[in-house]
């Protein structure tokens, strides 16, 4: 339908206010990539059991499958039906055309990462471009997040291990970050500090003592992306360190892909999806729910 610049401006205040209460109380915001409609409602099941205020996000592929304005209209609509905290993500934007065209349906968060489509893009390009996006958002209040180099893996299922020698040579600094923070202008830093896209046979382990050097040099938000197959201990300390933002992905798509898979066996005869789908979107919840617990943001949501 779409959202009046009132509505627009009253979401991006309140989505201010909740990074104010992330920072002075000590919790996380769960971001929460979707694909499809079952996802969500998984989401907005879990968010309204414990009382937990979400993003909802989605990358360029997802938004090429399900529509900018659609998924805009489908969050406000589980939002309004399940009476929850609910704010939507442009995750990974290429562009900064992507990035406006978000901004002007509504989106209270955008990401905008110019490495992403281009690997080898010079710091330089990657702050003029975060800048033109920052400028722009001005008009709505969206908050902006980005980084100054390529971050590495993918929203998938890897079976290599991770190799922690050649990650730490994309580690965020606290000077790097100060830096880039100043130049940009954004409301978030997406930290790398061995957090990882994708999910991998071995556990994630994540360098805190770095995130409190880094969240010691910046004023603004913190977001580690590549949650996914990391132990819930370091999403408790990332979130009493300072960290505001937490994106996960892989595992919510783990347990949907092996929970279908295992619904469709025991039931082969079944061609009504829509009566497969409840066991799959309750073991999403479940996940959800998971690291709502881990970062600190049950109870926390103002409706």
């Amino acid at each position: 339908m779409g959202l009046t610049i009132k509505q627009i401006r009253d979401n991006t205040t309140r989505a201010r206010h909740l990074y104010q209460r992330a920072r002075a109380q000590h919790f996380a915001v769960g971001a929460f990539n979707i694909d499809n409609q079952e996802t969500l409602i998984a989401i907005a099941k879990a968010a309204q059991k414990l009382n937990s205020p979400v993003l909802v996000e989605v990358s360029q592929g997802e938004v090429e499958a399900m529509g900018l304005e659609n998924v805009r209209d489908m969050v406000d609509n589980y939002k309004e039906e399940y009476g929850i905290e609910m704010y939507l993500n442009l995750d990974h934007s290429p562009s900064v055309e992507a990035c406006k065209r978000a901004i002007d349906a509504g989106y209270e968060f955008i990401h905008i990462d110019i490495s992403q489509a281009n690997h080898d893009a010079t710091e330089e390009e990657i702050i003029e471009k975060t800048r033109e996006v920052v400028e722009y958002a001005k008009f709505t209040g969206a908050l902006v997040e980005s980084e100054p180099h390529y971050f590495g893996g993918s929203s998938n299922v890897h079976d290599e291990a991770i190799d922690y020698e050649e990650i730490k040579k994309t580690f965020s600094t606290p000077e790097g970050a100060a830096g880039f923070v100043a130049a940009t202008g954004i409301d978030t830093f997406a930290a790398a500090i061995g957090n990882l896209h994708g999910k991998y046979p071995v556990p994630k382990e994540l360098d805190l003592e770095l995130l409190q050097r880094i969240r010691d040099a910046i004023p603004c938000g913190i977001s580690l992306h590549g949650g996914s197959g990391t132990p819930l201990h370091f999403f408790e300390d990332a979130a009493k360190i300072g960290v505001t933002k937490i994106n996960i992905n892989s595992d919510m798509r783990f347990v949907f892909r092996k929970t279908l898979e295992k619904v469709l066996a025991e039931h082969p005869n079944e061609y009504a999806v829509v009566k497969l789908m409840p066991e799959v979107y309750e073991a999403v919840q479940k996940v959800v729910e998971e690291k709502i617990a881990a970062f600190g943001s049950a109870d926390r949501a103002v409706i």
